[in-house]
Formats: structure tokens, sequence, C-alpha cells
């Protein structure tokens, strides 16, 4: 590695650390794209956590079409300071991972989620992205360019 280059693993769990929204990408059954900012938490780097609505448009998309496409970013930055994680994933409904999700809203400052409020019949639904891949917006290039990373 050059002088210039930085661990892009640790940039990526930074971005995915830092954060509070991930902006979920979505399609119904007829490939109708559709893009929902989330709270969200992490359960290690490769699974993000959110709940939602059942009957959201994001919701009933991932229903019929599991596969997704998330980016997490920094939208304060100036113009030419873009930081951004991408990721693609597959969504699966996951109440037993309500342990993770609560670790991860109260180590981003936000409230903890009893049953009582997450499950099948009740107003939220845990949703759980299994992530197959991670890229960052590489601040060492020259231009607008991910590279694949392994967090």
């Amino acid at each position: 590695m050059g002088e210039d280059r930085i661990d892009l693993t640790a940039y990526a769990r930074g971005m995915l650390d830092e954060n509070r929204y991930v902006v979920l990408g979505t399609a119904d059954g007829d490939g109708v794209p559709w893009v929902s900012p989330v709270f969200y938490a992490l359960d290690g780097y490769s699974r993000v956590l959110w709940l939602s609505d059942p009957e959201t448009r994001h919701s009933r998309n991932v229903a019929v079409q599991p596969r997704v496409s998330l980016v997490v970013f920094d939208s304060t930055v100036p113009i030419g300071g873009a930081k951004a994680v991408y990721m693609t994933g597959t969504v699966a409904i996951d109440e037993d991972a309500l342990d993770a999700y609560n670790r991860g809203c109260l180590a981003k400052g936000a409230s903890a989620f009893t049953t009582e409020k997450v499950g099948e019949g009740r107003p939220f639904r845990l949703y759980s992205a299994t992530i197959a891949e991670h890229w960052v917006l590489d601040p060492t290039l020259p231009r607008d360019a991910r590279t694949a990373v392994s967090p």
C-alpha cells in the first residue's frame, strides 16, 4: 500500500458504526424500484437489522422480492467529499434477532423494543438483511470509484 492508502475495511466499519440510517433499495414483484431510509442496527458487519411496519411499501416489497441493495452515507460532507458504504443482501423476518437489534439501538442512542411491539400481529416486524457484498466509495481515488471490502 502506498502512503495515501487507508484501511478500507476499518473505513467501512467506521461508517456503519457511526451512522443511524441505511437507505434500503427494494423492488416489487413487477420490478418497480422503491427506496426507503430506515434506522438500523448491526449484528456484526454481515447483518443489518431494522424494524418496520409490515404494511409499508418496502416491507411488502421484500415479502415478494427479498434481494435488496443498501447504502449508508454521510450527507453532511461537502460536495466532492462523499463517504459511503454500499451493500447487497437478502432479507428475512427474524424476530430471534431482537436482542442483537436492541444492543445496536442502545449503542446508537436509541431505545430498545420489547416483544410486545415486535412480532407477527404486532405493530413491527424485525427484518434482517444478510449482506453478500460490501463496497466503499474509495476516498483515496481521484474519481468516483467503489472498492470491494470485507468488513
